[in-house]
């Protein structure tokens, strides 16, 4: 994988051209926001996205958009006149926005820092954003971030992995409706830190 970094005022920056569609999207946190406003086959404007990402500047959401485009993981759904411009719309190619187990298998261990700070990157503008709303109801809104250490062996980490991904798939297809609400869910899974070997030590009768 490349190496990127982003500012947030200016075009992503990487060490070499050209660039695939994954390591750009995951070279700024903004792209993987705008990829999230568009799961659930749907379209959307530059306009319609400023309002979801009203953190976002309007010229950094249409940079971004371009971008997304350009590698072919967004593409220009319709085209309509609107007072005498032309208003894109926009539609998600998912299977271009995603990191296969063949891409996560070469990654390095650098890859997965640059990525993961990406990704918690995403975590805390949407959470941000999420609280900066006037109807911002954590309590009736049933939000929670909750961090919890499971003792696992291998057997057992798969198993979670199967549960967790029969309850997930399936509502990942839901369509949007007036009824529902666009929840962020971002499973984070990973060994902590090592235990003492007393730790395993057994109780004496």
């Amino acid at each position: 994988m490349q190496r990127f970094s982003y500012r947030e005022n200016d075009s992503i920056l990487c060490d070499d051209w050209p660039v695939e569609p994954l390591e750009l999207l995951l070279a700024h946190p903004a792209r993987i926001r705008i990829v999230h406003a568009l799961r659930g086959d749907h379209t959307l404007t530059t306009t319609d996205l400023c309002a979801v990402l009203p953190d976002l500047s309007k010229a950094s959401v249409y940079r971004h958009v371009e971008a997304l485009v350009s590698v072919g993981i967004l593409e220009v759904a319709e085209e309509r006149r609107v007072r005498g411009a032309v208003e894109r719309h926009y539609r998600l190619h998912p299977e271009r926005a995603v990191v296969d187990a063949a891409t996560a298998a070469t990654a390095t261990i650098d890859d997965h820092r640059r990525v993961f700070a990406t990704a918690m990157a995403v975590l805390i503008a949407e959470f941000n954003a999420y609280l900066a709303r006037d109807d911002a109801d954590p309590a009736n809104d049933l939000i929670g971030y909750r961090q919890h250490a499971l003792w696992l062996n291998s057997d057992e980490l798969e198993s979670l992995i199967t549960d967790m991904r029969e309850v997930l798939i399936p509502r990942m297809s839901n369509q949007p409706t007036p009824e529902r609400a666009r929840y962020l869910v971002s499973p984070i899974l990973f060994p902590a830190s090592r235990q003492p070997a007393s730790t395993y030590a057994q109780p004496k009768d």
